[in-house]
């Protein structure tokens, strides 16, 4: 193995594990890092999603004005200058399967130490701390978009944001009017277990057809602070809108789908204007789909719906007879750090037979850096190993992780100069292969 050089921390900063202990320390750091309406005391009486034994910071001292001199030396406190944190997903789906990934977040910097190295050196804690856990991929979502390129992220998934009018014509779908609905107040305990188990169907069988095919980036809440923190309505977050409802739809008494929502109304010389505010909208198969769209586009005293991070190939892209008038928006969802090469591609399913020889550029992790033999055949089980064989195309890792989920062509990467076809013909089905039937997302912001 090659031997890796961390970056160090610059002089004066150390790395400390985090307690719960920390919270408000946590939470005003972050609140620097990412400035907002909402003031510190409120927030620190809700419950975070951190997962406490992976959430480390940096911390610096500093005299303490306010003390008073022993034996002519000033006295010191420490201060949380930045931190970060992950999620332990140990089923995160990928292409064909589920891998343990490591999920990045809360990454921020006291503006104060800005521009000192503490994110790089934060950023390689993690990458060691993920490969010790054995977890050969990292994800994210970036708060900058041009911020984890440099660290080897690739942009690997896109969610959907549209604004649906009221009343919008929907295709009709056979079976949609069996289903029944119920509409009430979201509540944990009594809706809990109905939302983990309809998540779940539906990220391992989108649409319902039993091929086997999963939606990758579908990721579960799986921490138990996760489910606490999701389920969390502070009146403090909600943004002037009321507090979370939810759509369920059933068929003979089975549910088969749900849409966490909020309204907001305001009341105008021309009448009530309502916004619906979708959190997560989740079905089964089709029917379920066009039963719980139904419902969603035609809520009393509203103007229009907005669906929150769907998949670009969501089933209401199809339903609407009208699309143009969704406003239809696409935005960045996932970020993939590929962290090790050979386990995290035979991690995954390739929706093609694939023989190729990848020439992977790390400079962040140099055990990724050399000639990749990935073999498999459509659907089954993949290798991938070393080889001194000569190269039929070669990319850097943060394209390799661009292309991870299935979502990404490695083709039109090369459009861009990203990719390069070191064999001709080899391209073309190597692209093929990376990618997958449902587009790739994950239908929540950690």
């Amino acid at each position: 193995m090659t031997e890796r050089s961390p970056r160090p921390l610059p002089t004066g900063y150390r790395l400390a594990p985090l307690t719960e202990a920390d919270k408000r320390a946590v939470l005003d750091v972050d609140t620097w890092a990412f400035p907002s309406e909402i003031d510190l005391d409120e927030q620190v009486q809700h419950p975070l999603p951190l997962t406490w034994s992976r959430t480390f910071g940096v911390v610096v001292d500093r005299e303490d004005p306010d003390a008073v001199p022993l034996d002519g030396a000033v006295p010191t406190v420490s201060e949380l200058a930045a931190m970060h944190a992950s999620y332990p997903f140990a089923e995160f789906p990928v292409p064909g399967g589920t891998l343990p990934v490591s999920g990045l977040t809360w990454v921020g910097v006291h503006p104060q130490h800005r521009r000192r190295g503490i994110l790089s050196a934060m950023i390689d804690v993690h990458f060691d701390q993920a490969l010790a856990a054995g977890e050969p991929v990292s994800a994210l979502f970036a708060a900058e978009a041009p911020i984890y390129g440099r660290f080897g992220y690739g942009q690997a998934a896109q969610d959907l944001r549209l604004t649906i009018p009221r009343g919008a014509a929907l295709r009709d779908v056979a079976g949609a009017d069996e289903h029944t609905v119920r509409i009430e107040k979201a509540d944990r305990a009594r809706h809990g277990e109905l939302v983990d188990t309809l998540h779940r169907a539906a990220g391992a069988d989108p649409g319902g057809h039993g091929t086997g095919v999963n939606r990758p980036g579908w990721v579960t809440r799986e921490s138990p602070e996760l489910q606490e923190a999701w389920w969390s309505d502070p009146v403090a977050f909600r943004r002037g809108r009321e507090s979370q409802r939810i759509v369920v739809v059933e068929r003979d008494g089975e549910p088969r789908g749900y849409a966490t929502f909020r309204r907001k109304l305001s009341w105008e010389t021309t009448g009530p204007r309502g916004t619906v505010s979708t959190g997560e909208v989740v079905a089964l198969d089709a029917a379920a789909a066009r039963a719980l769209w139904g419902v969603l586009t035609d809520l009393d005293l509203t103007s229009e719906v907005e669906p929150f991070m769907i998949p670009v190939d969501d089933a209401v892209t199809h339903l609407l007879v009208n699309p143009r008038a969704a406003a239809a928006r696409v935005a960045d969802n996932l970020w993939v750090r590929v962290l090790d090469v050979p386990a995290a591609l035979a991690g995954r399913r390739y929706a093609g037979d694939v023989d190729v020889v990848l020439h992977v550029t790390d400079e962040r992790v140099p055990d990724n850096a050399g000639h990749w033999r990935l073999r498999a055949q459509a659907f089954e089980e993949a290798t991938c190993d070393r080889t001194d064989d000569p190269a039929d195309v070669s990319l850097d890792v943060r394209e390799l992780g661009a292309a991870y989920l299935g979502g990404v062509s490695l083709a039109s990467l090369a459009t861009a100069g990203l990719v390069t076809e070191q064999r001709p013909g080899a391209l073309a089905p190597a692209s093929a292969a990376f990618g997958w039937p449902v587009a790739p997302v994950s239908s929540w912001v950690f």
